[in-house]
């Protein structure tokens, strides 16, 4: 397989033999490829920012800085890499953080390869897709309702869906990209565990996120 159309792969942990051993597995498969590694927060952020790597795998627990900034500063520098975390740390608050920050997955080190490469390949071709292998305490946290959390901007978007206005339209009103919106409202549908737009709405009404008042009827329903 020609290397342009291999997953590019940046490894951040700060334990040499951890890295060694995730680029043994993922060099071994044709369609993946390891072109950077680093061991700490600063030097993983300019890791990414030079290489712009199709994925970041990174550990939470490496030194220099907050993993939820790390985060931030990678999304900021290299918006394209999809990032997810590879980590011994179970914590629901911190999931949600990250989450909330664009993370794109979230792995427990005690996942096996094929599931490693698995979710790989799942966030690099599946634009929407989120994938979380953790605690079933950790997801029920996250997911609920009574214990959603949505941030002043995701609140704003998923009232503007509620006006059943679209991607580009939302983008238009709120000055930023389609791009942005579609990923806040990947952050919306995990932590409302919602499957839709629809979905997702109904759910924030029934917690009391957001006024029936936003809601309007689609043009379908209107002419229906």
């Amino acid at each position: 397989m020609a290397d342009d159309a291999r997953i590019t792969i940046v490894l951040v942990d700060d334990h040499a033999l951890v890295r060694e051993g995730l680029r043994e597995i993922l060099d071994s498969h044709d369609d993946m490829t390891v072109v950077g590694e680093a061991d700490h927060s600063e030097e993983a952020v300019a890791c990414v920012a030079r290489l712009r790597p199709d994925v970041v795998l990174l550990d939470v627990e490496i030194p220099g800085g907050e993993p939820t900034d790390t985060v931030t500063r990678m999304r900021a520098l290299s918006p394209k890499s999809q990032i997810v975390i590879v980590s011994m740390y179970d914590g629901p608050q911190l999931l949600r953080q990250l989450i909330t920050a664009g993370i794109r997955g979230y792995l427990l080190k005690s996942v096996d390869r094929t599931e490693l490469v698995s979710a790989i390949r799942s966030v690099h071709h599946g634009s929407d897709r989120m994938v979380l292998a953790v605690s079933r305490d950790s997801l029920a946290h996250i997911q609920g309702a009574d214990d959603v959390a949505l941030s002043p901007r995701e609140l704003e978007i998923l009232e503007l869906v509620a006006q059943a206005m679209s991607n580009g339209q939302i983008a238009h009103r709120l000055l930023i990209s389609e791009a942005t919106v579609k990923r806040h409202l990947r952050n919306i549908f995990v932590k409302l565990d919602a499957n839709s737009r629809i979905d997702a709405v109904n759910k924030a009404i029934n917690a009391s996120l957001i006024s029936p008042q936003h809601a309007r009827p689609s043009r379908r329903d209107r002419h229906g």
